[in-house]
C-alpha cells in the first residue's frame, strides 16, 4: 500500500468567543469523492461512505480524530505534532464537509498564530491503499484506509510549493493495528530475493500473512 493524501485549499476560518477566549475552527469541503481530483486520482463514493462511516464511529465520536499540522510521512498519527480536533463529518451532496477545532497545542499555537496573522491554509486527507490506473486516471481500490480526514497545510499561492509527493517514497502495511513501513521493505525483499520456482509461493504466503494480520488472526 502506499500513502495517498489529498488537498484541498478552500476552506473557512471560523471564530467563536466563549467567556472571552476564542476557538479557532476549520470548515469546508474535507474530502471530495466521484471527481476526478487534481493528483488525477478518482475515490469511488462508495469507498469513501464506508471509510467515514467508520472513522466517524472509531475516531470523531470518541473524540479521537486528530490531525496534525504539515504533511507527515506515513499513516500513523504523530501525537507530539497534534493541531487540530475533528469533530463533525457530514455528508453534502457527495462531498463531505467538516469541522475541527484548533486545539491548544504546540503545533495549535502555531496554526492559531497563522490565523491571527491572516495566513490561508487547507486541509489535506491522509490515508493508504493501492491504485490501479486506468484511461490515464488512477482510480483507488477497495483496500483503501482512511487514517485522517484532515491535516492542516498552506496555501501558497505559487502550485509548485504544494507537497504531493510523499505518496511515491514508501509502502505501508497494516500490522496488529500498526501501519508500518518495515513489514513492507521486508516484503519486497522477500520477492526480490525469491528464486523464479518460489516466487508463486513467497507471494502467496505474504499474501496470506497480511491479510490475517488485517483480520487478527496473527499472533
Amino acid at each position: 500500500m502506499i500513502l495517498l493524501t489529498e488537498q484541498i485549499n478552500d476552506i473557512e476560518i471560523l471564530v467563536e468567543a466563549t467567556n472571552g477566549t476564542k476557538n479557532y475552527y476549520i470548515h469546508g469541503v474535507f474530502i471530495q469523492p466521484g471527481i476526478v481530483n487534481g493528483n488525477g486520482r478518482l475515490y469511488s463514493e462508495s469507498i469513501i461512505d464506508r471509510e467515514v462511516e467508520k472513522y466517524t464511529k472509531n475516531y470523531i465520536n470518541e473524540s479521537r480524530a486528530f490531525g496534525e499540522l504539515g504533511h507527515p510521512d506515513g499513516p500513523k498519527i504523530n501525537l507530539d505534532r497534534v493541531s487540530h480536533i475533528i469533530k463533525s463529518l457530514k455528508k453534502e451532496g457527495r462531498d463531505y464537509i467538516g469541522k475541527a477545532k484548533v486545539i491548544d497545542t504546540p503545533y495549535g499555537k502555531i496554526v492559531k498564530n497563522f490565523l491571527d496573522e491572516g495566513a490561508k491554509i487547507g486541509v489535506s486527507t491522509r490515508g493508504i491503499g493501492t491504485v490501479s490506473k486506468r484511461g490515464g486516471v488512477e482510480h483507488i481500490n477497495e483496500d483503501y484506509r482512511l487514517a485522517t480526514a484532515a491535516d492542516i497545510v498552506a496555501d501558497p499561492s505559487a502550485p509548485d510549493a504544494f507537497v504531493q509527493g510523499i505518496r511515491e517514497s514508501k509502502e505501508w502495511m497494516l500490522v496488529e493495528g500498526v501501519y508500518t513501513g518495515d513489514d513492507a521493505d521486508q516484503a519486497k525483499r522477500m520477492l526480490q530475493e525469491a528464486t523464479k520456482e518460489r516466487i508463486e509461493s513467497v507471494r502467496m504466503t505474504l499474501f496470506e500473512s497480511f491479510f490475517d494480520k488485517l483480520s487478527g488472526k496473527s499472533k
